[in-house]
C-alpha cells in the first residue's frame, strides 16, 4: 500500500489495547504516509512517547500547552491532516469528541480538524454497551465519522463481550478505506428510498411509520462516496442531505411513486429503503375531523412501488428491504421471487439495534441467486458501505458494468 503524500493523525488513549496502536503508525510510516502521533496522559502511561517517536519518525504531542519547534499551536498541527484514526478509542474520547469536549491533546485537535474521523472503539464490554456511548457513537455516525467495528471476546479484565479493539487487519482496511474509498460504483446513476410517507386522514393527521429514513440517507452517501450519481427520494425524515446527493422531497406514497417513475428509466440501480405506506384513506377530509364523527377510516391500497418496478426492471438492478417481526428469512426470500430482485436486506425489527429509528442495523442479505449473508450489527453507516458491495458482487452488476463502458 502505498500512501505516500498523505497526512494522517493518530491519536492514542488510555485504553490497555493503547500499544497495539505502535503497529498502526509503523504501517502507516513504512507506507509513506506522514504520521504525526498525540497522546493522552494515560496513553503515556502504557506506552512510552519515545517508541511512537521511533516508529513515526517525529517528535510525538502530549501536551496542549507546548509549542512546536516552530511556534506552532500542536493540537492546530495536528488537525491539518487526511486523515485523523484515534486507536484505541476509550468511551472518554468518543464521550468528549462527541460534545465538542477539548481538554487535552488528543480531543482538542479531534475538535479542531475538518478532516475525516476514524475511531476504533476499545471498552469494557458494559462501557460499550451503555446507552450513553452508544447515544455518543450514534451522534458521531450522524456527523459522518466513520468506526473499526470492536470485537467480541475475552476482555483484558477476563470478561467476555463486545469491546475488544477491532483486529489490526481490519483497522488497516478501514483506514485504507477512508483514504481511498473504493469507486465501485463510479459511472452509475442511483436512486435510493428513504424514509416513511405520510397518508393524510384530514390537513392535520395522517397514517406513517416510524421510520426515520436513516438507512436510507446512508445508502445515498455511500453510494454516492462510491462513485455514482445519486437520486435520493425521501419521504418526511428530519435528516440533512447527504453530500453531493440530489434529495427529491415526496410526502405520500403516491407522491413517491410519481418521483421513482420519472426518474427510473435512467437509473442503472435503485434500491427501495424507504418504509412506504401500504394502504391510504380513500377519502381526506378537507377540513379537521372531529372526534364525535370519526368511527371508521376506509382504507385503500397503494401502489406496490417495487413490484411494479421488478415488471419494469429490464437491465437494471434492483434492491429491496424487508422489515419483519417473524419468519425474517422466509419472509423476505418470497417477497426478493415475487418482485423479482436482484438482492434484498432483511431485518428484524422487533430485535434490539435493527429497528426502526435506531443508528446501527442488523442485516440478512440474500441475493436472487440464493447466496444468504448474515451480518453482525453495525452502524448503518457502516451498513451501506456493506450493502454496496454486496451489490457490487451481484452477477449481473458485471453486465451493468460493461454495458455503461461499451457507451
Amino acid at each position: 500500500m502505498n500512501f505516500t503524500g498523505k497526512k494522517i493523525t493518530v491519536g492514542i488513549t488510555g485504553g490497555i489495547a493503547a500499544y497495539k496502536a505502535a503497529d498502526i503508525v509503523s504501517w502507516l510510516n513504512q507506507c509513506g504516509a506522514d504520521v504525526s502521533v498525540a497522546m493522552t496522559a494515560s496513553a503515556c502511561q502504557i506506552i512510552t512517547p519515545l517508541a511512537l517517536k521511533v516508529l513515526s519518525g517525529k517528535a510525538v504531542a502530549c501536551d496542549i500547552n507546548s509549542l512546536s519547534s516552530d511556534w506552532n499551536v500542536p493540537h492546530i498541527d495536528l488537525a491539518t491532516t487526511d486523515l485523523f484514526v484515534v486507536v484505541p478509542a476509550t468511551a472518554n474520547i468518543i464521550a468528549k469528541a462527541a460534545h465538542g469536549i477539548a481538554d487535552e491533546i488528543v480531543s482538542a485537535a479531534i475538535l479542531a480538524t475538518k478532516a475525516p474521523l476514524l475511531f476504533a472503539p476499545a471498552m469494557h464490554a458494559d462501557m460499550y454497551n451503555n446507552s450513553a456511548t452508544q447515544s455518543n457513537l450514534a451522534l458521531l455516525a450522524k456527523r459522518g465519522c466513520m468506526f473499526a467495528e470492536p470485537g467480541s471476546g475475552r476482555l483484558a479484565c477476563g470478561a467476555v463481550g463486545k469491546g475488544r479493539l477491532a483486529n489490526i487487519e481490519d483497522i488497516k482496511k478501514a483506514i485504507t478505506a477512508a483514504l481511498f474509498p473504493k469507486q465501485l460504483l463510479n459511472g452509475l446513476k442511483v436512486i435510493v428510498t428513504a424514509g416513511p410517507t405520510h397518508e393524510y386522514i384530514d390537513p392535520f393527521r395522517y397514517i406513517a411509520n416510524c421510520s426515520s429514513g436513516k438507512m436510507g440517507y446512508a445508502l445515498a452517501a455511500a453510494a454516492a462516496a462510491s462513485g455514482a450519481e445519486v437520486e435520493l427520494i425521501s419521504g418526511p425524515c428530519q435528516l440533512a442531505a447527504p453530500t453531493n446527493v440530489k434529495v427529491t422531497k415526496v410526502v405520500s406514497a403516491r407522491h413517491m411513486a410519481a418521483a421513482v417513475f420519472d426518474k427510473y428509466q435512467d437509473a442503472d440501480i435503485v434500491i427501495m429503503a424507504a418504509a412506504i405506506g401500504d394502504y391510504r384513506p380513500d377519502v381526506v377530509a378537507d377540513q379537521k375531523i372531529k372526534k364525535t364523527s370519526m368511527t371508521t377510516i376506509n382504507l385503500v391500497a397503494n401502489t406496490d412501488i417495487l413490484l411494479e418496478l421488478g415488471k419494469l426492471k429490464a437491465n437494471k438492478l434492483l434492491v429491496g428491504f424487508a422489515a419483519e417481526t417473524e419468519d425474517l428469512v422466509a419472509y423476505a426470500q418470497q417477497k426478493l421471487q415475487q418482485k423479482n430482485l436482484d438482492l434484498i436486506i432483511a431485518n428484524d425489527i422487533s430485535q434490539d439495534g435493527a429497528g426502526f429509528n435506531c443508528d446501527t442495523n442488523i442485516i440478512t442479505a440474500i441475493s436472487a441467486e440464493g447466496k444468504t449473508q448474515q451480518l453482525p450489527q453495525m452502524s448503518k453507516q457502516s451498513v451501506a458501505f456493506k450493502i454496496i458491495e454486496l451489490i457490487a458482487e451481484l452477477p449481473r452488476f458485471a453486465a451493468l458494468q460493461n454495458k455503461k463502458e461499451e457507451k
